[in-house]
């Protein structure tokens, strides 16, 4: 049985009771004040169990008295808008909160504290007891994100469904998604056709590539909404576009369209600045592509602009913002935006391996807030080891141990830890190209940088976390994901049953379970590492 203080990330609050549990059993009821939510617990816990987990709607009044109540009255007001109190008694087990976010965040750490069994998606024999007590619990900060390189290479629906499901658990509430690269483009956009019929055609080292549809990219933002978690899209200017070069010669400074590009390097392409056409593009895409995206951020990117005069840039991002604005939206970009001017809210985001910048504080200094990113910390494409065969190693080596030991709110010397809006991860896919791969590069990574979002400092620890890792690798077998076994982290027994798709992923997709990639499941051949991003 899972000790309430176990789970990942680690609750702000944790008081167990000695002697109490609660066991789910045939009779057992999922009582709740959010039918989303309770719904989704019981698609959660029915194959594994075997349970028919009837769920009925409550007011609150009067309390349940028995069973699974879901409630979103009574909760600490510590909570907030995100946070959850979990109370487990013998008869009882509550989650309440203030929100539908708040009772989901609940519910995957009500997930962990169930035998790794439940994720299967067969019956399976329990018992399925919960430890006694109360956790009060709410998250560090607003903005706990993942990135998917989608341009680099090109990752389906299926695929990027199943991350955001592996991201759910560990209450990131944000999936940014890199759209657009020199290598492709990864979205429909209908005044400029060509952009995913001719950029989006190949990818890193050739194939197929491919792109989104508005109704896939919709179907995604909605998956993404159940599980609470808000897609962040990025079209990235005005450097790394030269997919877009290539499918319309009237964006080139010449006038003639280059080839589409299947290589790494970076800080070669630039959208011509001087031409007025430039910003009827811009402007048409970000317009597009706000209409089918509820969240409140664009990001523009802003990176590598290394054919962009310093003064083009400027005038470029400065022309460019207020397009953002216009659409309804907040800008977000690479911390290099910090040259041009502020706009109202405008997030920028640090992928620097130094404590200090001079981007980022002139961003700072202008009231933006930071969406902390450290390359050497948190990017997910970064070999874990030399002998890891996946990932780049241009920001250096980053074990699990690497990406977990540090403090957000302290990281930054001149930036007030006010002004630290999250954390995000990113995964970038030079060398990454399946689910498998994904996988791999983000799991035990991923967890380690959540608890960093959601967790206050003083409850975070490597050493106690790495056994409260540990523990997840079992669960991560059940579910059929593909982690690398870290020997920083002691590893627990999986349990004694076949890995399978769990009920809340995708069943349409599947990974190869753990340590296939010691049995040669990857490709060889990968393309040679770039320069910095």
């Amino acid at each position: 049985m899972t000790p309430l203080q176990d789970v990942v990330p680690a609750p702000a609050s944790v008081q167990p009771a000695a002697g109490v549990t609660f066991t789910l059993t045939a009779g057992t009821g999922i009582q709740s004040q959010s039918a989303d939510v309770g719904n989704a617990l019981a698609a959660l816990l029915r194959p594994a169990t075997g349970f028919p987990l009837p769920v009925t709607a409550v007011t609150g009044t009067p309390a349940p008295t028995s069973g699974i109540a879901l409630l979103l009255s009574g909760a600490d007001a510590s909570v907030g808008a995100e946070g959850y109190q979990l109370d487990v008694t013998a008869s009882l087990l509550t989650i309440r909160a203030q929100t539908p976010a708040g009772l989901y965040h609940g519910v995957q750490t009500l997930r962990q504290l169930l035998p790794p069994a439940v994720e299967a998606g067969t019956v399976q024999s329990g018992p399925w007891t919960v430890a006694g007590g109360r956790i009060i619990d709410r998250p560090r900060y607003a903005y706990r994100g993942a990135m998917l390189d989608v341009s680099r290479h090109f990752f389906g629906v299926d695929v990027v469904k199943r991350y955001i499901d592996e991201i759910a658990q560990y209450k990131l509430n944000i999936l940014h998604l890199h759209l657009t690269d020199d290598q492709g483009w990864r979205i429909v956009v209908d005044a400029w056709p060509r952009l995913a019929t001719v950029g989006g055609s190949t990818q890193v080292g050739g194939g197929a590539g491919g792109y989104y549809t508005k109704a896939q990219y919709t179907d995604l933002v909605a998956y993404a909404a159940a599980r609470h978690i808000t897609v962040v899209p990025e079209i990235d200017l005005p450097g790394h576009t030269n997919a877009a070069l290539a499918s319309y010669a009237e964006l080139n400074r010449d006038g003639v369209a280059p080839a589409l590009y299947t290589g790494t390097d970076v800080g070669f392409s630039s959208l011509c600045v001087g031409k007025e056409v430039t910003y009827t593009f811009v402007q048409q895409v970000l317009d597009e592509l706000a209409a089918i995206t509820p969240g409140a951020y664009l990001h523009v990117g802003g990176d590598e602009a290394h054919s962009t005069p310093e003064a083009d840039y400027r005038t470029f991002m400065n022309r460019v913002q207020p397009f953002v604005g216009a659409a309804g939206k907040t800008v977000l970009g690479w911390h290099q935006i910090g040259q041009a001017d502020h706009t109202p809210g405008r997030v920028v985001q640090y992928w620097g391996t130094t404590p200090s910048d001079a981007d980022l504080s002139s961003a700072v200094a202008k009231g933006d807030k930071v969406l902390l990113s450290p390359a050497d910390k948190t990017y997910l494409d970064m070999q874990y080891t030399d002998s890891t065969p996946l990932g780049l190693s241009w920001a250096g080596l980053i074990e699990v141990q690497t990406a977990y030991d540090w403090d957000p709110g302290t990281y930054l010397p001149g930036v007030p830890a006010a002004s630290v809006l999250g954390v995000e991860a990113p995964l970038w896919s030079e060398t990454v190209r399946t689910l498998a791969d994904i996988e791999f590069m983000a799991f035990p990574r991923l967890p380690a940088l959540a608890e960093l979002a959601w967790s206050p400092q003083s409850a975070r620890n490597w050493d106690t976390f790495k056994v409260r890792l540990g523990a997840q690798g079992t669960r991560w077998t059940v579910q059929g994901i593909n982690y690398y076994r870290s020997p920083q982290v002691p590893w627990g027994t999986p349990p004694s049953i076949s890995p399978s798709t769990s009920p809340a992923t995708s069943p349409s997709v599947s990974s190869p379970p753990a340590g296939a990639l010691a049995k040669g499941g990857f490709e060889t051949g990968l393309p040679p590492a770039p320069p910095p991003r």
